[in-house]
């Protein structure tokens, strides 16, 4: 991790370039790929109190960078903050990653058809059969219903123009249809 400072306006003294150093140290327990974290150190004297402002810059690899900003009229009592608010963006951000088990959506689609072949070959020995369906382009309600009175099928799986799975069946008197 590349850790570089700036102070504008304010000489950074070597206790607080290592105050910062060790600072920016604890963030590597979020176990991030932090590529490069840029602190820019600056005095505002325009008010009465001058206050200073600390700004991290983190950038981390396959990701935005994140910046934050905090100020406070101690120099130490802002580098603490900032720190926090940054500590606490890595914490949320190492959880996600944690309880989000990320996989590659090729092995996604590689492990389910293996599933699907696998059924389909316990299932050919039964009575069931799978089917895929054969349209994932909606199509109206009245569309469906024609092709259904047209076909020998009891019932018709589509997706409306709403883009709602919907199913078509005919009834038990023949006459009439059912629409779930």
């Amino acid at each position: 991790m590349n850790i570089s400072m700036v102070g504008r306006r304010v000489e950074l003294s070597e206790a607080i370039k290592g105050y910062i150093e060790k600072t920016v140290s604890g963030f590597e327990k979020f176990n991030l790929d932090i590529t490069s974290v840029h602190v820019v150190v600056s005095k505002d004297e325009k008010h009465k109190k001058p206050s200073y402002e600390v700004e991290f810059i983190l950038s981390i690899a396959n990701q935005d960078n994140i910046v934050v900003k905090q100020s406070d009229l101690d120099l130490y009592a802002a580098i603490d903050l900032a720190s926090s608010r940054v500590e606490k963006v890595l914490r949320r951000h190492s959880d996600k990653i944690k309880s989000h088990k990320a996989q590659k959506l090729t092995s996604i689609e590689i492990e389910n058809d293996e599933n699907l072949k696998e059924n389909e070959r316990e299932l050919e020995n039964e009575e069931i059969i799978p089917v895929k369906l054969a349209s994932y382009k909606p199509i109206s309600i009245e569309e469906a219903l024609n092709e259904l009175k047209q076909s020998d099928d009891i019932f018709k799986v589509f997706y409306d123009l709403d883009e709602k799975l919907r199913v078509l069946y005919k009834m038990k008197d023949g006459k009439h249809f059912g629409l779930f």
